[in-house]
């Protein structure tokens, strides 16, 4: 079975701004069909707001090229909103959809996060063949 992951939006701009980097890594394994992304409107959402901040200066189109790869590779779900205790609240719908899609959370912030099996660092994700990610992706020529 393809390991289902919500990916945090800290994540995905460290993948968009760091193309060799183990985020990135993360996304390339993704659009490789070697892990299946769990998604929400309220996460896409965040994910352009927080993209097409200025400061990043990434263009429409590879904003768009981004959040397309939810829709192409990822299933989409409707969380419940929890009632669990939660450092930023902003972080809760990430946190939801993980539980919703029986999917691990993958984030480059744990202590945003309350101690769970399920929350994995972006800086240390296995996979099933025992390779490190940024090992197994350290030949990619694209962000994704």
């Amino acid at each position: 079975m393809m390991r289902r992951v919500v990916i945090d939006t800290n994540v995905l701009v460290s993948a968009m701004l760091s193309p060799r980097g183990n985020a990135a890594a993360i996304l390339g394994m993704a659009a490789d069909g070697l892990l299946t992304p769990i998604y929400c409107q309220k996460i896409l959402d965040e994910y352009e707001d927080v993209l097409a901040r200025p400061h990043f200066g990434f263009s429409r189109t590879l904003i768009g090229e981004a959040l397309d790869m939810f829709s192409l590779f990822g299933v989409p779900v409707d969380p419940q909103k929890s009632d669990f205790p939660m450092v930023d609240e902003s972080d809760r719908v990430f946190y939801d959809a993980a539980v919703a899609g029986a999917a691990e959370l993958i984030t480059g912030n744990l202590k945003h996060y309350p101690v769970k099996p399920f929350i994995r660092s972006s800086r240390l994700l296995i996979l099933p063949t025992g390779r490190v990610a940024a090992k197994a992706e350290s030949q990619r020529g694209t962000a994704f």
